[in-house]
């Protein structure tokens, strides 16, 4: 089984799409947080103990997921999908995005 967590700004459109459209895949948990204070769903270290992948949506936020939560990532696999803030939620061209990204750390 293998836990992916998505992570955004404020886990309101990108990482919250991500969550649900790969949330179906046979072998495959998901959650999605955010790195903002008043995200949705702020990341926490439990979060990130739980996940055997982490995937961001932006260079942005690896630099500051790898600034917060230097020492719980370690042995963690985590990537950028370089996914820009321009959708909204479940926008079809987000979703095709997300799915073309993630293909190489998720089998689908």
């Amino acid at each position: 089984m293998i836990r992916v967590l998505f992570v955004c700004s404020r886990n309101r459109l990108r990482s919250p799409t991500a969550e649900q459209v790969f949330a179906g895949l046979p072998g495959v948990e998901t959650a999605s947080a955010g790195l903002a204070p008043d995200a949705e769903l702020p990341l926490d270290a439990d979060l990130l103990a739980w996940a055997t992948l982490v995937l961001v949506m932006e260079k942005t936020h690896l630099r500051r997921l790898k600034q917060r939560f230097a020492r719980q990532l370690q042995g963690k696999r985590v990537a950028c999908l370089d996914i820009p803030d321009n959708y909204a939620f479940m926008q079809d061209e987000l979703v095709q995005l997300l799915r073309a990204r993630a293909s190489r750390y998720l089998r689908f």
